[in-house]
């Protein structure tokens, strides 16, 4: 299965392409306002408003053998530590081997946000080229499942 984080997921579009390619079942998890997909393997979930339940519901059910689509790095940890895949936006991949230090600076960085209220920026903008590499990386990582 795949479960996409898809409040602010820029990559909605290309998971459901992918998914439907490999008859992967995929639920799409949102606080609301996205529009339903008509394809029957595509799961439209709406939580209930709240701070990272979305996040909950996705950390509760990610296991081994599934892939999770996320920008957010604590749910990427707890999904990681469950034994599933996670990938970024970018097609970034964070396995047991970086999740650490991605945490770690994730956390390090918002010390510094919140030491300095006048920071501003910090994220890149999504390009096409960060569209193709998760294209990329989320087909890697369904036929690398597949393969057991």
């Amino acid at each position: 299965m795949i479960y996409v984080d898809a409040d602010a997921c820029p990559v909605k579009a290309e998971v459901e392409r992918v998914g439907t390619r490999h008859q992967t079942r995929m639920f799409i998890v949102s606080n609301g306002g996205l529009r339903p997909s008509q394809n029957p393997l595509v799961e439209t979930v709406i939580v209930p408003e709240g701070p990272d339940i979305a996040d909950m519901w996705i950390a509760e059910r990610a296991t081994k053998g599934d892939v999770v689509v996320t920008g957010d790095i604590p749910l990427a940890a707890k999904c990681v530590a469950a034994g599933a895949r996670v990938l970024k936006h970018n097609g970034e991949a964070l396995t047991e081997a970086n999740i650490g230090n991605v945490l770690a600076t994730r956390d390090l960085m918002a010390d510094l946000r919140s030491a300095d209220p006048f920071r501003q920026g910090g994220g890149k903008p999504f390009s096409k080229a960060d569209r193709s590499r998760f294209l990329d990386a989320l087909e890697r990582e369904l036929q690398r499942i597949k393969r057991g």
